[in-house]
């Protein structure tokens, strides 16, 4: 047995890639599980006491449809009800919101922006919370939080005071998206959460359909209060109305799921994405995969990705509704111009993530839909503004916009491995997002209203530099699968495998019973996801296969 002061040599060491060839595949793995672990992922104690497993594509495909109803169901009702609380800024905006008020300057792009400083400021509780703390409880008491924050924006009568409701707002809904990344991890294989992920990404969209209806709904029929008070109440009600229905339904993990009591269903769940080989949830916090976050390269052109991201569609999604207003439409067909909005980015998102899935590469699908906000930007700065028809169009083009964000989360999630790492990737990564929206509507100068010339070209900017560093991070994935390869070859591992966890179940069942021939033939190790839950990271793993 090692002496004390070995281990505390090893665990002191930073370089997490071997350079030394280990003619021993099993040695070279198992000392990477040493370094990751003092306590392997719970899914792991559960199937190492279950022994062999081998369950049918029927079975597989039931259990996924629990799944889906448990776990995805609620998801969406969640992200779709935070969006609307969200947006009702805007849906009030719209009905002299900022004269009864008495905002001046940029008083009312700081409203939208004390979200985000929330949300950044809230970051490192929300990524610790969400690994030493249950997920479902997590979100419920968020949950419960915001919606309170949203029906007390209806009390605010000064710029001070709404200041502080939408600051505890954001607050709360700063812990939601990573917490549904994490949860999307737990329990669909990667080519099932791109599918999830625009699930409730399109749910999200659907915010931008159901709240202008309430909005205008409410606009007509307010009584002694004012129309946007009355919107943000409605709203909340809305919210609360749903927060018994998604406490019922979300579970907290496959490992503790009480809709996977029966028969083999648990280790059914748990089997699926063992070909992911990122694990499910382990409760404890590990300093070494947030150390081989900082190290990893990936972090940063994520980092930038995203705020570059945000800061190019913070202003668009913000003000658009102003510069339709500002082309002579009352406030009532101001709201409901924006429904449209919403069908685009429910149709984007839908027919990007059928193409990705089919091509199996993300980069090229997100590459040219960039290409389609800087088009509509373009466009809605140089026509002359009596050109009413030329103007819309390019609004609704430019709002494609609004299914990029969600394609990088289904593309991010995809490249790391490691409890604590995913967390913490993600957190940065949401903290930069939230940068780019607190600061991207401040370009959006007051006094040039409603034209806005300086926030479109710095829109257009942004996704010009967006388009160049998808392309970048792209190819950077490609070569990290080259050098996973060569690690591969080195430990006497299958050099060219196939992703399986990106494949369809059919795609997968044949090309395991393929590779499972090879391994026999050849004399090799048959399990190759053995590690599949023993939380290593990807930099660890050298199975782990990066999605370009």
């Amino acid at each position: 047995m090692p002496a004390k002061s070995e281990i505390e040599d090893l665990d002191s060491k930073a370089q997490l890639e071997t350079d030394v060839h280990v003619e021993n595949a099993d040695a070279e793995i198992a000392k990477s599980k040493y370094k990751a672990n003092k306590q392997l992922d719970q899914a792991a104690e559960l199937l190492a006491q279950a022994g062999p497993l081998d369950f049918s594509k029927e079975d597989k495909k039931r259990v996924l449809k629990w799944i889906d109803f448990y776990v995805c169901v609620p998801m969406c009702l969640v992200y779709w009800i935070q969006q609307m609380d969200k947006s009702t800024l805007g849906y009030g905006a719209l009905f002299d919101l900022q004269t009864e008020l008495h905002l001046h300057g940029q008083e009312y792009a700081l409203l939208n922006s004390i979200v985000y400083v929330a949300q950044v400021i809230c970051q490192p509780l929300s990524a610790y919370a969400l690994v030493v703390f249950p997920v479902k409880y997590w979100v419920l008491a968020n949950y419960i939080v915001w919606t309170a924050c949203t029906m007390c924006c209806a009390a605010a009568t000064t710029w001070s005071g709404m200041m502080a409701c939408r600051f505890f707002l954001g607050a709360a809904e700063a812990t939601i998206l990573p917490s549904f990344v994490f949860i999307t991890q737990m329990w669909w294989t990667r080519r099932e959460q791109s599918y999830r992920t625009v699930a409730y990404q399109i749910a999200n969209s659907m915010a931008a359909i159901t709240g202008p209806l309430i909005a205008w709904g409410i606009g007509h029929v307010t009584k002694g209060i004012h129309a946007y008070q009355a919107i943000f109440l409605a709203v909340g009600g809305v919210s609360a109305f749903f927060i018994p229905i998604v406490a019922w339904l979300l579970p907290n993990s496959p490992v503790t799921a009480r809709f996977l009591r029966h028969g083999d269903d648990r280790l059914i769940a748990l089997d699926r994405i063992r070909e992911n080989n990122m694990g499910t949830k382990s409760n404890v916090w590990k300093w070494s995969q947030v150390r081989e976050v900082v190290r990893d390269p990936k972090t940063y052109i994520w980092a930038m990705i995203y705020i570059t991201s945000a800061l190019g569609g913070a202003g668009l999604g913000n003000f658009g509704g102003l510069i339709i207003k500002g082309l002579g439409f009352t406030s009532f067909n101001a709201t409901l111009m924006g429904m449209p909005t919403g069908a685009l980015g429910m149709i984007a998102l839908a027919l990007s993530i059928y193409v990705t899935n089919k091509i199996k590469m993300r980069w090229p699908v997100i590459a040219f839909l960039i290409l389609f906000p800087i088009a509509g930007a373009t466009a809605i700065r140089k026509l002359p503004r009596d050109n009413l028809t030329g103007m819309v169009v390019s609004y609704y083009v430019t709002f494609v916009f609004a299914a990029i964000q969600p394609l990088f989360y289904a593309w991010a999630n995809l490249n790391q491995s490691g409890s604590t790492k995913r967390v913490v990737m993600f957190s940065i990564m949401f903290a930069c997002q939230c940068m780019g929206n607190i600061f991207g509507p401040l370009v959006w100068l007051a006094k040039e209203a409603p034209k806005y010339y300086t926030g479109l070209a710095f829109s257009i900017s942004m996704y010009c530099t967006l388009f160049l560093l998808v392309i970048g991070q792209g190819q950077y994935l490609k070569y990290l699968n080259t050098k996973q390869r060569q690690r591969r070859i080195e430990m006497g591992l299958p050099a060219d495998l196939k992703d399986i966890s990106i494949m369809s179940l059919d795609e997968a069942d044949a090309y395991k019973h393929e590779l499972m021939e090879v391994l026999r033939s050849q004399g090799g190790d048959t399990d190759l996801y053995v590690s599949s839950f023993d939380d290593l990271t990807d930099w660890e793993n050298p199975m782990f296969m990066y999605v370009v």
